[in-house]
């Protein structure tokens, strides 16, 4: 499972409302200096997709991404130096140093 914060939820919902049906899709891939990184984007789901929902935001995984991402939780900050989601994941062993990449 994955869940979504209020803050998380609250940002996807605004972010589709010109999307009726879509959500945000969190996929796992090889790059970085760890070897794996996070992609987002604004996408609808397929038939073979996990799909997690809060208060009516859909969060979507690909089920290869899900084996990387089972138990975390998505964030949304607005800080004063930055914003952006977040994802809290427990199965990351290692980061680098700019925290954009990680290992599990």
């Amino acid at each position: 499972m994955i869940s979504l914060s209020e803050n998380a939820a609250s940002k996807i919902k605004q972010l589709v409302v010109e999307k009726p049906g879509a959500g945000l899709r969190v996929k796992v891939v090889g790059g970085g200096c760890s070897g794996l990184q996070y992609r987002m984007e604004i996408d609808c789901a397929k038939e073979r997709d996990k799909v997690f929902e809060r208060d009516g935001a859909q969060l979507i995984v690909d089920k290869k991404s899900f084996l990387y991402l089972n138990g975390s939780e998505l964030d949304y900050a607005e800080e004063l130096m930055s914003s952006g989601f977040k994802l809290v994941n427990p199965n990351v062993k290692r980061t680098c140093g700019c925290g954009e990449s990680f290992t599990v």
